[in-house]
C-alpha cells in the first residue's frame, strides 16, 4: 500500500512537470490550476503514506535516510500549498514540481536505507524539533525555488529577451518579496525547532550541531543584511539558492549523524 502511494504521488508529477514541458514548448504555460491540482494530489497521498509509516514505526516517519527524504518531499509541498497562492506565485508550482519529484524519485530508487528497527516513542520534544526542522528546509526550498525564479526574470530582463516563460513569471519585485519572507518563515520555524532541542536536552554530534548552526547563520545574515538594505534581492536570490543547494547536499550527512548509534 505505501509503494502504492509514493509510486502514485510520483506518477501524478511527473505527468504534470511532463505537461510544463509541453505548455512551455508550445508557447503556452497558464498552468496555475494543473499544477496545484497535481500538488494537492500529492500532498494528500504522501500525507497518507506519512501516516502508515507512523504508525508502523510508532514516531514521526524520519527514522532512515529514505525517511528524511520523502518528508522533505511533503514538507516543500505542504509550504508551497500554504503560501504559494498568498503570495501570487501560482508558476511556483511549475517550478516544486520538479524538486518535489526529483526527492521522492531519489527516495525511491537511489540505495537508501528504508527498514529502521521498529521502537518506542521517542521524547516529544525531539520528535517536534526534527519535523519541524525539516518543515523549515521546505520553507528555504521555496526560498530557493522564488530565488531561481527571479534569477530568470533578472536576466531575461536585462537582455531584453522576452519569451512565454518570462511573460508568465510574476513581477520580479514580487518574487524578490516572496524570496525574503521565505527565508523569514523558514528561519521562524528553525529556530523554533533549535528550541525545541535545547529543552529535550538531547545529545548532539559536533559536526552536526555546526552544520546546522551554519545554515541558521546563513539565512539569519542574509535577514540582516536585507533588512538593513546591503543585500539587493538579485544577490538574496542568489544566496539563496546556494543556500538550498547546501542544505540538499548535507541533509545525508546530518540525518547519518542523528541515526541512532
Amino acid at each position: 500500500m505505501q509503494n502504492f502511494l509514493l509510486i502514485a504521488s510520483t506518477l501524478i508529477l511527473l505527468c504534470s512537470f511532463g505537461y510544463t514541458l509541453f505548455r512551455l514548448g508550445s508557447g503556452r504555460l497558464r498552468l496555475g490550476r494543473t499544477n496545484l491540482a497535481a500538488l494537492v494530489a500529492a500532498f494528500v497521498l504522501l500525507t497518507a503514506d506519512l501516516w502508515l509509516r507512523g504508525q508502523v514505526l510508532r514516531s514521526c516517519p524520519i527514522n532512515s535516510l529514505f525517511d528524511v527524504v520523502i518528508f522533505m518531499a511533503w514538507s516543500t509541498t505542504l509550504i508551497y500549498l500554504l503560501v504559494g497562492s498568498a503570495y501570487r506565485l501560482s508558476l511556483l508550482g511549475a517550478f516544486t514540481t520538479p524538486l518535489v519529484l526529483l526527492l521522492l524519485l531519489t527516495g525511491e530508487f537511489a540505495p537508501l536505507d528504508r527498514s529502521p528497527s521498529i521502537r518506542a516513542l521517542r521524547d516529544p520534544w525531539i520528535e517536534f524539533h526534527a519535523s519541524l526542522s525539516l518543515i523549515a528546509y521546505g520553507a528555504f526550498a521555496l526560498a530557493g525555488l522564488a530565488g531561481v525564479m527571479y534569477l530568470i526574470q533578472d536576466r531575461q530582463l536585462k537582455k531584453r529577451k522576452g519569451g512565454t516563460l518570462l511573460y508568465n513569471l510574476p513581477p520580479i519585485t514580487d518574487l524578490g518579496i516572496a524570496n525574503t519572507r521565505l527565508i523569514w518563515l523558514g528561519l521562524g520555524l528553525l529556530t523554533i525547532a533549535f528550541a525545541a532541542g535545547f529543552v529535550s536536552g538531547m545529545q548532539v554530534n559536533t559536526i552536526k550541531f555546526w552544520t546546522s548552526a551554519t545554515i541558521w547563520l546563513a539565512y539569519a545574515l542574509m535577514i540582516v543584511l536585507r533588512q538593513v538594505h546591503t543585500l539587493a534581492p538579485r544577490r538574496t536570490a542568489t544566496l539563496s539558492v546556494a543556500a538550498l543547494a547546501f542544505i540538499l547536499i548535507t541533509l545525508p550527512a546530518i540525518q547519518h549523524l542523528s541515526a541512532p548509534k
